[in-house]
């Protein structure tokens, strides 16, 4: 959800915008048919006058029908479209009203005034895209076609609906099209970040993602330029120790003092120590991808850390079943198993270490004491417990580096008097 958080915000904004005008559209248009229903309603009052004037001249039909053909409105004779009407058509509005007659009348008291109040009730009716109007009285009733008038249209409501909805969308869809070079963006980070050095973040493009964009791929650049300015330091660095050490080491053989001899010894052997563990520290950290990872039985790669180690069989027990598996780089890996085995004999009080796997981890287990600082203390370089113990303190340093290359942590417990060391 979180990757997609920029698109769920336009999308939703989209949504919301969409929504809100639908509203009030909708509103629009109950509010618009309503005005027009009863501005056309109003002209049942030109109906209910004649109609009240028919009633009360008592005049014939015909002269009826003139003086409604007059407005364009004529009665409806036939009895099936008179029930058609009345069944089927949409009563629009309704209107119940009295209409007051005066009249002179004469008694013995003579002339006054007699109000006749006449109850009528209209009601506008749509049937198949036309109008009527049903006049009733208290006796009689009346349904009267209107030919001029047209029922409400919402074409003109649906298509400034359509072209808003259409605008918005449009413009919501340019929005998630300039958004795309940001996904694309986003693939080109996980791939540089999983180590391919050599994918490119350049484009063409002028607006901010573009600019963006090419600053990243500038940054790449100079990355990989320190990288490979850095390696190559590192590896002739290195080349150029080995070749002194390897004629120092030959060197002291022709000494005469066996005293000496062992001292120079000691020295070379241990910064060709030095210069190989600064190989492994320039491979590990120099590891751009997995390519070389293969799946290994755990037991094997422990029997290759062994051999490494050289120490007797005896000082090691391995408590692990022959079906774990562990997907590594074969070298690296036994390397660190090898370290902790190193470590393990320097500092175990009885020189042995159990090797187990515990809740699917691989533990190494020793007597002795407790360490003096955190597990953090120890995994920097150059850092190591007894300073007189024969080590450059690099060794749990490179455990921990190529435990990161395999998505993994050093961990650390003491229970019981037993150092114990977690591949977690």
């Amino acid at each position: 959800m979180k990757k997609h958080a920029v698109l769920i915000t336009v999308l939703f904004a989209l949504s919301v915008s969409l929504l809100s005008v639908s509203a009030v559209f909708w509103e629009f248009y109950k509010l618009n048919k309503e005005q027009y229903i009863n501005h056309i309603f109003t002209k049942y009052s030109v109906i209910t006058q004649i109609y009240r004037d028919h009633k009360q001249k008592n005049n014939s039909e015909i002269m009826l029908d003139a003086n409604l053909a007059v407005y364009k409105m004529q009665i409806v004779k036939d009895e099936e479209e008179q029930s058609s009407v009345l069944d089927k058509g949409k009563v629009l509005k309704r209107e119940g009203f009295k209409s007051v007659k005066q009249s002179l009348m004469l008694n013995e008291k003579g002339l006054y005034t007699k109000n006749t109040i006449t109850k009528l009730r209209a009601t506008m009716i749509q049937y198949k895209r036309s109008i009527y109007f049903y006049m009733q009285s208290q006796n009689a009733g009346i349904i009267i076609k209107d030919e001029e008038l047209k029922p409400y249209s919402n074409l003109n409501i649906l298509y400034a609906y359509s072209t808003t909805f259409m605008i918005i969308s449009l413009s919501f869809i340019l929005v998630l099209q300039k958004l795309r070079p940001l996904i694309r963006l986003r693939k080109k980070l996980q791939l540089f970040g999983n180590g391919n050095m050599e994918i490119s973040f350049k484009t063409s493009s002028c607006d901010e993602i573009g600019l963006v964009s090419n600053e990243l791929e500038a940054t790449r650049r100079k990355i990989n330029t320190l990288l490979e300015a850095r390696t190559l330091f590192l590896r002739n660095l290195m080349h150029e120790l080995k070749t002194p050490i390897a004629k120092g080491t030959i060197a002291t053989q022709m000494l005469d003092s066996q005293k000496q001899r062992n001292r120079f010894s000691s020295i070379f052997t241990r910064l060709e120590s030095l210069v190989t563990e600064f190989a492994l520290i320039e491979e590990v950290t120099s590891l751009d991808d997995k390519s070389d990872f293969s799946e290994y039985r755990l037991v094997d790669i422990i029997d290759g850390a062994i051999d490494m180690a050289m120490v007797d069989s005896e000082c090691v027990s391995v408590e692990v079943n022959c079906d774990v598996k562990v997907t590594a780089n074969y070298r690296l890996y036994t390397t660190a198993i090898k370290n902790m085995i190193d470590n393990a004999m320097k500092y175990s009080l009885d020189r042995h270490i159990k090797i187990l796997v515990k809740n699917g981890e691989l533990c190494f287990e020793n007597s002795g004491e407790r360490l003096a600082h955190p597990l953090g203390y120890y995994i920097e370089p150059f850092t190591k417990e007894n300073p007189s113990k024969n080590s450059f303190g690099l060794g749990l340093y490179l455990v921990d580096s190529i435990l990161k290359a395999h998505d993994q942590v050093l961990a650390y417990e003491y229970e019981d008097g037993v150092n114990r060391f977690i591949f977690a």
